[in-house]
């Protein structure tokens, strides 16, 4: 599929999809987002404090409205938590899942009957008009008055809260790690009481993660090429490839290295064919955007770069949501460690 400016914007800003100013460092620790919570039973009053801005809630929100910005990743850490049934709006979708269900449950979310503005998100009047009492955004773009949105502000002002995702605060995804995934599960966590719950999910992913990165250990990571199926973001013919960001952290847990982390210091590099033909790519993983044949994609480039060891070998696989920011970055290590290290894992 063919974006546009706002569109691609959004999604590189998603792309945990999305930096270091807010929410967990590249080293796993927290930077810019913490969250305390006064001694009552009831686990209230919690403060964060999220890209500069303190938030405070007396109580679980019971209005939600996800905005949209390429992302799943705040739509499913709610559904990994048990508390969809607070969402009264939600943009986000990517169509499809590593996680069996997830798919169908952001379907059945409400959206708010919304029509989104030429910057493919929720306007001003339309989002107050939802009286929100809590709005996720990937990053700062969701709240820029310039592009039409309601700015945090003039959330403030209704009673609504508002939450930039972590590594959002600088619309930078490009040091996103794992442990924002972990950061943006702890902060939902804490602000609708569920602390419990998100704990066990990140311990869960954890342990998962460290049992696959224990058995490639050793192994000679192959150079994988990761882009977006059908897809343009630039000028050039392969300007959808990842060259930063969590989905290099993904592949190092999964044994494997970005063949174009080099190409370029942003999150994606915009390559010419020329350039892709040349670099020997031992693997491939095309990410699906609401594209129902990823699948079809990989094997169109495996025929147009023969030359290719994944070509030779057929080494590819498809996802989705799994690679991006959110609760499910364990099932792309164990698939991708599945692909490079079939003896190992």
């Amino acid at each position: 599929m063919s974006m546009n400016r706002p569109a691609a914007a959004a999604l590189a800003a998603a792309l945990c999809l999305l930096t270091a100013a807010c929410g967990s460092s590249s080293d796993g620790t927290a930077s810019d987002s913490t969250t305390e919570a006064a001694g009552s039973t009831s686990g209230y009053p919690v403060t964060l404090d999220n890209c500069g801005e303190k938030q405070a809630f007396e109580k679980a929100p019971g209005r939600v409205v996800v905005m949209n910005g390429g992302s799943v990743a705040e739509v499913s850490t709610l559904i990994a938590l048990g508390i969809e049934d607070k969402v009264v709006a939600n943009q986000q979708t990517y169509g499809m899942s590593e996680v069996p269900g997830r798919a169908e449950a952001i379907k059945k979310l409400p959206t708010g009957n919304v029509t989104l503005d030429d910057a493919y998100d929720i306007p001003r009047e339309t989002m107050l008009g939802l009286r929100p009492d809590l709005v996720l955004s990937v990053t700062t773009y969701g709240f820029d008055q310039k592009n039409g949105f309601a700015t945090r502000e003039q959330l403030k002002q209704v009673g609504a809260n508002s939450y930039v995702s972590p590594q959002g605060c600088d619309d930078d995804p490009s040091k996103m790690t794992v442990a924002d995934s972990y950061q943006l599960l702890r902060d939902m966590g804490k602000i609708f009481n569920v602390n419990d719950k998100a704990e066990k999910l990140i311990a869960e992913s954890e342990k998962n993660i460290a049992a696959v990165s224990e058995k490639v250990k050793g192994e000679k990571p192959p150079k994988v090429m990761v882009l977006f199926s059908n897809m343009s973001m630039g000028s050039n013919d392969f300007s959808s490839v990842v060259a930063k960001g969590i989905i290099n952290d993904i592949l190092a847990k999964a044994g494997g290295a970005n063949a174009f982390e080099d190409a370029a210091e942003t999150t994606f590099a915009d390559l010419s064919k020329e350039k892709v033909a040349a670099t020997d790519v031992d693997a491939l993983v095309v990410i699906s955007y609401n594209d129902p044949d990823p699948a079809a994609y990989a094997k169109k480039l495996l025929k147009e770069f023969p030359q290719w060891p994944a070509a030779k070998n057929n080494t590819y696989v498809t996802l989705s949501d799994s690679m991006y920011l959110g609760p499910s970055n364990d099932l792309a290590v164990e698939k991708i460690a599945e692909m490079l290290h079939p003896d190992a894992v």
